[in-house]
């Protein structure tokens, strides 16, 4: 790449192209010898993305959830009107913020939400990806 600029100075320098030319043919160059850049992970759109939830016990009971983010923000909207209904379900949605959840959710919330180890061992991991 020196070599090539060298030549468009020596161009400027004989008056065969003026400076504007010769910037422009080395920002051309420049660009030219610049290593494609990629990313090998393709960036998914929000609205693809999947809510996981992983819990292991020291008892051997797993659970390995998978939801569909525009799935949990219907469920959210809906589900928890319907819970507060049902005199069982009430008392585990009563302290719920729901307004926050859907809210980090349109603000398109990312990655690693809750990473828990009890002192049993047991484990809680939810992430968005």
């Amino acid at each position: 790449m020196k070599d090539e600029i060298s030549r468009v100075l020596t161009l400027v320098e004989e008056g065969k192209i003026d400076k504007e030319k010769a910037s422009e043919l080395i920002n051309i160059l420049r660009e030219e010898n610049q290593p494609e850049r990629f990313s090998l992970k393709k960036e998914v759109p929000y609205a693809n993305k999947i809510l996981k939830i992983r819990v292991t016990s020291e008892e051997g009971d797993n659970v390995n959830v998978n939801l569909p983010i525009n799935l949990v923000k219907a469920v959210l909207k809906v589900g928890t009107n319907i819970a507060e209904k049902i005199p069982e379900a009430e008392k585990y949605v009563k302290d719920i913020n729901v307004d926050l959840l859907i809210e980090a959710i349109e603000n398109e919330l990312d990655g690693q939400i809750v990473d828990i180890t009890a002192a049993n061992g047991d484990k809680v991991f939810v992430v968005i990806e």
